[in-house]
């Protein structure tokens, strides 16, 4: 809960009007706005080192193209949302620490006060690096280990080398203690797959042996059927997916509302603003941040009617039909 600290008046008050925006849509039925973003995530960089099979970076199947985050984009949107923004992601899609600034975006966002999270698949912390994250006060930093084994880790982290992402944890770990640091907080996620479902206990030993502060394991996500075969576990309790012969069928009712489209929103690397993580593909473009301001674009005409659709058939949408919400993400092991 390092976040909190995070918390000002001036932004408490700005999440209680987003809150209150969102059940008086809800219950309206009609979109309403006030208050900025809660959250945000801004992607530093589409690029990646793996080719994970079922993640549009490794697959290398995105529309738009691979580039990275310009600082001075970056450090324009967070002048904007500085006095009211909490929570900060620096992830989106791609591997996050290839970008060459990463440590000064991280720096930036932290002397406004706002907490800075990312997620990596660790290749790229040797101590030096891991050092300079301390320093810039990374508030949460989660590493994908999906095995125990480099046989079962390779089997969906294709590319990896599980001993070099095990030396990267263990040099954040030692950068901690040098500075006695709390931050960022190291954690550990595993997505839970057919291949690696018998290593879940190993994991929280290794984990454990190298300091981490916590292990989460999380049900993968899958685009098809193909996916569905080769990766889900059998295990009902391990899969956000139910069986169903017209094909994938997230475990959960599509119901009109949304929080994410009230309380967050993604900056591409080239500043486009999309409503959500599960638009991987920017196919919904709300507004450009190279022509407009974060405001402007979250007021907008076009993200007022996106909201109203949510409201109106969210499951018209399709983005929605794979979405996480309401779906069983997180296991308990």
């Amino acid at each position: 809960m390092y976040w909190l600290q995070a918390v000002t008046g001036r932004r408490a008050a700005n999440a209680v009007q987003v809150l209150s925006s969102f059940y008086w849509s809800w219950l309206t039925g009609k979109a309403r706005m006030r208050g900025l973003p809660v959250a945000l995530t801004v992607e530093p960089t589409t690029a990646c080192n793996l080719r994970c099979p079922q993640c549009p970076s490794g697959l290398r199947s995105f529309s738009r193209p691979v580039g990275r985050l310009q600082p001075d984009l970056f450090r324009s949107v967070i002048d904007q949302i500085e006095r009211h923004t909490i929570y900060l992601t620096l992830y989106f899609q791609g591997e996050p620490l290839l970008h060459p600034l990463f440590v000064e975006l991280v720096r930036y966002a932290d002397k406004k006060g706002i907490f800075t999270a990312t997620s990596t698949n660790g290749h790229f912390i040797d101590f030096a690096t891991a050092e300079a994250l301390v320093a810039a006060r990374l508030g949460r930093l989660i590493v994908s280990v999906d095995g125990t084994t480099q046989e079962v880790y390779e089997k969906y982290r294709v590319g990896g080398t599980l001993e070099q992402v095990l030396k990267g944890i263990s040099h954040l770990v030692r950068a901690k203690k040098q500075a006695k640091s709390l931050r960022p907080e190291v954690v550990i996620q595993f997505l839970v797959g057919k291949h690696n479902v018998h290593q879940m206990q190993d994991m929280k030993k290794v984990a454990a042996i190298l300091g981490a502060d916590r292990t989460m394991f999380k049900t993968m996500q899958v685009y098809d059927q193909q996916g569905a075969m080769e990766f889900l576990p059998e295990e009902i309790q391990y899969r956000r997916y139910q069986a169903d012969p017209n094909g994938l069928k997230v475990n959960n009712l599509i119901k009109n509302r949304c929080w994410r489209m009230w309380h967050s929103c993604v900056v591409t690397w080239d500043g486009k603003v999309v409503p959500c993580c599960f638009d991987k593909d920017a196919r919904y473009v709300m507004g450009d941040l190279n022509r407009n301001s974060l405001q402007q674009i979250w007021f907008g005409e076009r993200y007022q009617q996106f909201r109203q659709k949510i409201l109106n058939s969210r499951s018209a949408i399709d983005i929605c039909s794979n979405c996480s919400e309401g779906a069983r993400v997180w296991i308990r092991a």
